[in-house]
């Protein structure tokens, strides 16, 4: 009895240490993540289906599940205790501390790393913004929701579609790749790759992009654009196409509601309507006035077939002539080189204290004259006081103190101030003539050009202080100590000189006050015209004849038909016409009685050969056009 006892004891220690060892070699469930238990708040029912594999729950009917501050709600779902992945179907709503709202009608959701698929009519917003697609996957640890088969973000009235998206929920931004479209009313964006902010709503260029405005389009690859308020500043060579010309830059900053383009380092600027090109390293385009204004070393170029026209100047400022005005430009500023940033000055005008008439006796009686007086354009005064350099930039300039100036008719003007900084011939500058007055010229433009004014072409060069160009008459005035060559030989000066123009090509010249026009024949030897005006027709790119008004005064050398000079003669008259072939004197006409001298050449003698104010300004002319580049 004893022994079967022992035995049956012995029997028991034995099980019971199998049953310890079995339980010690069965695997044990992980215990769950911190901050990953799911918290089932209802459901209508629960079934729960347990394998050797699987631990499955099912929740039907009104389902409301909690992890951590997000809250779960569907139809129905199903959990798997293993894995931790819920799915669930039938309208999913997402709230994560009422922050971020997610919606679909399926979802496949891992509590472990917390992130979440949504398919089925998918959506998300903050509240400003809301995100769409087919498959959204929204990231709770990092807040980041994405989608990758393509997707759709309203904010506002702010369409914006991609292929790709990425949405980074704290610092509002959204990354879109692959086909991007943005689309609001006032414009279009297209890209492969944008940056947005759904706050600022701010879109960064990261890619090439096309902004379309309607009246422009905007080409650019990098910097930022303010869809709110249509300001953007883009660089690497951005263009703004409208349907006058185009502007490419360095850098671009555009101000859509103030109708402003700031352009810095290397702008040009296209007019495809003229056929004309403004180079600078600075300026400003105001396309509601449509004016532009160019700084540090603008060059404005005339494209006329072979003979292109080069314009260059400290400053170059354009607009556009409005009908009705005899005159109406704006006060420029930012005529002197002075570096940016300062400020506008209000024009303030000056009353001479002594006047004379400045149309002379001879011009009223000669018909011609008078003829040519009648199909010449009348004129106004026009006053500017320029005193800097545009600023650099939209907040250090106020280009709200660029004001339109209409000048008062015309009243007489000091003798031989023909440019006091800046003050015009009072007869140089009305735009619109009496047979076109009541034409619509709104978008006839004018060209200033102020100080170290250097112009070239094949067939022409010239130098002045300030120039003034109109497309209502095709004139070139220049003021202030101008010099016009029509070839190496022949140079032509006065207080003020008109260049007429046909097809941007000269075809006639009006030199007034002091006009002189000199042309070498020979080693320190000049034929020298010299009279109150001076009128120079021009023939095949060459002058041809001239007329000369007014105590017209001449020294011309006369050749043999082999050329040989054989005597030199000075002349005196109220009225010359003078011929020139191939750029040589070759006629000389009186048409009054004439006071002549005549000096053998081997007897000329040198203190007669140089009429008063003579002054051969062969060094000052323009060699090419590569000098106006520099």
């Amino acid at each position: 009895m004893r022994e079967f006892f022992k035995s049956g004891l012995l029997l028991a220690v034995i099980f019971l240490t199998s049953i310890i060892t079995a339980k010690a070699q069965e695997p044990k469930q992980p215990a769950p993540v911190k901050g990953t238990r799911v918290v089932i708040n209802n459901a209508d029912s629960i079934i729960e289906m347990t394998t050797d594999t699987s631990n499955i729950r099912r929740l039907l009917g009104h389902v409301s599940l909690t992890q951590g501050n997000t809250l779960f709600t569907s139809d129905s779902a199903i959990q798997n205790l293993r894995t931790n992945i819920i799915d669930a179907y039938g309208n999913i709503h997402i709230n994560q501390a009422d922050s971020v709202h997610i919606y679909g009608q399926a979802l496949n959701y891992d509590a472990n790393s917390r992130i979440a698929t949504l398919t089925k009519d998918a959506r998300m917003t903050d509240g400003k913004v809301t995100i769409s697609g087919p498959e959204l996957v929204y990231d709770m640890n990092a807040k980041i929701g994405s989608y990758l088969k393509t997707g759709k973000l309203v904010n506002g009235k702010s369409v914006l579609t991609s292929d790709e998206g990425f949405y980074y929920v704290e610092p509002k931004e959204m990354h879109f790749q692959r086909n991007v479209v943005l689309i609001d009313p006032d414009y279009t964006l297209a890209t492969d790759a944008l940056l947005y902010n759904t706050e600022t709503k701010i879109a960064n260029i990261i890619a090439p992009t096309t902004i379309n405005e309607g009246k422009r389009i905007m080409y650019v690859t990098s910097g930022y654009y303010d869809t709110d308020k249509g300001y953007g500043n883009f660089t690497s060579r951005p263009v703004i196409v409208d349907s006058t010309g185009t502007l490419t830059a360095d850098q671009l900053e555009m101000d859509k509601i103030a109708g402003k383009a700031y352009a810095t380092g290397n702008m040009v600027y296209k007019d495809t309507v003229r056929r004309m090109s403004l180079l600078a390293n600075y300026g400003v385009v105001d396309q509601i006035g449509k004016t532009i204004l160019a700084t540090q070393k603008p060059l404005m170029i005339m494209e006329n077939g072979k003979d292109t026209f080069y314009l260059r100047a400290d400053t170059l400022f354009s607009g556009i002539i409005k009908p009705g005005d005899s005159l109406s430009i704006p006060s420029v500023q930012g005529l002197r080189k002075v570096p940016p940033p300062l400020r506008l000055t209000p024009v303030k005008s000056r009353t001479p204290s002594t006047f004379i008439d400045n149309e002379p006796e001879f011009l009223k009686r000669d018909e011609l004259l008078a003829r040519q007086k009648r199909e010449s354009v009348s004129g106004s005064d026009m006053m500017m006081m320029a005193d800097s350099a545009m600023a650099k930039s939209r907040n250090k300039m106020d280009m709200n103190a660029v004001k339109n100036v209409k000048i008062a008719p015309m009243r007489p003007v000091l003798l031989g101030d023909s440019l006091p900084g800046v003050k015009h011939f009072a007869d140089s500058m009305t735009l619109i003539s009496q047979k076109n007055k009541g034409k619509d010229t709104t978008e006839e433009r004018y060209l200033l050009a102020y100080h170290h004014v250097r112009m070239f072409s094949d067939s022409l060069q010239g130098v002045a202080d300030s120039v003034y160009y109109s497309t209502s008459d095709s004139i070139f005035r220049f003021f202030r100590d101008p010099v016009i060559w029509t070839n190496r030989k022949t140079q032509m000066n006065g207080d003020t000189i008109y260049m007429y123009t046909k097809n941007q090509t000269a075809d006639k010249i009006v030199m007034k006050q002091n006009a002189f026009i000199i042309n070498e024949t020979g080693p320190d030897m000049y034929n020298q015209i010299k009279g109150s005006l001076i009128t120079g027709y021009v023939k095949d790119k060459e002058l041809d004849w001239v007329h000369v008004e007014g105590n017209a005064e001449t020294i011309t050398y006369a050749t043999d038909n082999q050329g040989a000079f054989m005597n030199v003669t000075r002349t005196l008259s109220a009225t010359i016409k003078l011929y020139f072939l191939h750029g040589e004197l070759s006629k000389v006409v009186f048409y009054t009685q004439p006071e002549t001298t005549v000096y053998p050449f081997t007897h000329r003698p040198v203190e007669e050969l140089k009429l008063e104010h003579f002054k051969w300004e062969i060094k000052r002319k323009p060699k090419t056009k590569y000098e106006l580049m520099q």
